[in-house]
């Protein structure tokens, strides 16, 4: 097996490694404050990021390996039906821009850690800030494991086999974590997106020119399209419209919904800073717009792959010399443990405000909190690296794919609380699970696809089982809100 290792890309690959290693270390130290004596320190960075860092860290948790792994591969297989991603994040940011804001100021203002703290703040209902907590959890598990994908699709490219180097890999990130909470992702970073800024830059005109311009790589992927049929081109078919619109939707307002998405919202410095995120992210649109291409690259430079996942790092092996590939391979890996490691502190957060704190130990001091947060981001990694060793990689696809429809029917319970209080907490609990139950079982239905047909007027129609569901979660919500207002006039929830 040695004569098949890349030692030159390996060798690239490891010294990266190793520096973001003693980065992520050395960050407990970095914008200094008691790390292991306040949940606020350790799980959100002190609340202390300004406009940079936000940008960095909401970035480098919001676009991670597994799309740059990913969003080439569907496209790779599918064409422009794809290219979802794009109007996805279009539309996300003046979402943030709006709503955001307003949730950080209530955070703020009353001492929230999460998105379940915010909503029993809202409704004083412990039911609900379960349901909003055990969601977050749950939906972040297979989501922590695609990382590890991510992670081992690169390393099978430079020749390594087995899940060692994986487990060596999470061990490290599960240290660091543990020492330096949220300043290490933040950290991480800065050197991850500058990182896979470059090799993406660099990829989108050499690639090209290597091949023939743009043009070459257009005419290969329709041939190769042409030649596969089905519901694959560089264009939509009409079929696929409104399956790629309620995609894109759904997906946008289920972003910010994540625990790891919202800790960085929760860390940030101010209002301001958000705003001027929600303004500079797109930056990060454009970088997905490009990393896409490299699926529509793949057919001009003849690649043959026995996954659509393997698809980069075969392109990157094929046309570039092995040390740019390794930095390649490094920044496709770093950009796995940023988001990873946010993932487990905000599962850990929920879990230490919402369960530990709620339901065994309610007078647990600050320094506790932090403790239990340590240790619980810890399980949450061994859960994530369980995922890949021992179930079929495919299950932790379809468990995102049902993660992302499970946090979005949290969307009514927070992001309505911080505008109007109409709605009553039974109404959102009982909107949630026949949210959470039916996009599950018509998921389930479809071989746990996240897409479903509806006939309507004798016409089949696909759309994403998500936004169906969150549609039924806001009717029923509203519902039973009535009901329980006749019923008890008098009560509001606070």
């Amino acid at each position: 097996m040695a004569d098949q290792i890349e030692w030159v890309s390996l060798s690239v690959f490891i010294f990266f490694f190793a520096l973001v290693t003693v980065m992520g270390f050395f960050a407990a130290r970095w914008k200094a404050g008691p790390v292991s004596e306040h949940l606020d320190e350790w799980g959100l960075g002190g609340r202390q990021f300004g406009t940079w860092i936000t940008w960095f860290l909401v970035g480098g948790d919001f676009y991670t390996a597994y799309t740059v792994i990913a969003v080439p591969a569907l496209v790779y297989a599918v064409g422009a039906y794809g290219f979802f991603a794009l109007p996805y994040t279009v539309i996300v940011y003046p979402f943030v821009f709006a709503v955001m804001p307003v949730l950080w100021k209530v955070a703020h203002a009353n001492g929230h850690v999460t998105a379940a703290d915010v909503v029993h703040g809202n409704y004083n209902s412990r039911g609900l800030e379960l349901a909003v907590a055990i969601t977050g959890m749950v939906a972040t598990m297979p989501y922590i494991a695609l990382q590890l994908i991510g992670m081992g699709v690169v390393i099978k490219a430079m020749g390594l086999t087995g899940e060692l180097p994986i487990v060596a890999a999470f061990v490290i990130l599960a240290l660091y974590t543990y020492s330096s909470g949220l300043r290490a992702p933040a950290l991480i970073a800065f050197v991850k997106d500058i990182m896979i800024y470059i090799v993406v830059l660099v990829a989108v005109v050499v690639v090209p020119m290597k091949l023939g311009g743009y043009g070459a790589v257009f005419s290969a992927a329709n041939d190769a399209f042409t030649a596969k049929g089905g519901a694959t081109g560089l264009v939509l078919k009409p079929s696929q419209m409104l399956a790629y619109a309620t995609l894109a939707l759904g997906s946008a307002l289920a972003a910010f919904m994540y625990p790891h998405t919202l800790t960085g919202i929760f860390a940030s410095k101010s209002a301001d800073t958000i705003r001027k995120n929600a303004i500079l992210l797109p930056a990060y649109t454009l970088l997905l717009g490009l990393i896409a291409l490299l699926g529509y690259m793949a057919y001009a430079a003849h690649i043959k792959v026995d996954t659509p996942n393997d698809v980069v790092p075969a392109l990157f092996k094929a046309l570039f010399p092995s040390w740019f590939a390794g930095f390649a391979f490094s920044a496709i890996a770093i950009g796995a443990l940023v988001p990873a490691a946010v993932m487990s502190i905000g599962a850990a957060n929920l879990f230490t405000r919402n369960v530990w704190k709620s339901y065994v130990n309610p007078d647990i001091s600050h320094a506790g909190e932090a403790a239990v947060a340590k240790i619980a981001s810890l399980v949450v990694k061994v859960g994530a690296l369980a995922f890949i060793l021992f179930l079929p990689t495919q299950y932790a696809l379809d468990l995102q794919l049902l993660g992302g429809l499970w946090i979005l029917q949290t969307f009514p319970a927070l992001v309505f609380g911080l505008f109007t209080r109409w709605f009553r907490a039974e109404g959102l609990l009982v909107g949630w699970a026949a949210g959470i139950i039916w996009g599950s079982w018509t998921a389930w239905s479809n071989g746990l696809k996240p897409l479903a047909t509806i006939d309507l007027g004798g016409t089949s129609h696909v759309f994403y089982v998500g936004l169906g569901a969150l549609i039924l979660n806001i009717v029923i919500a509203a519902v039973v809100t009535l009901i329980v207002a006749r019923v008890s006039p008098a009560r509001r929830a606070i």
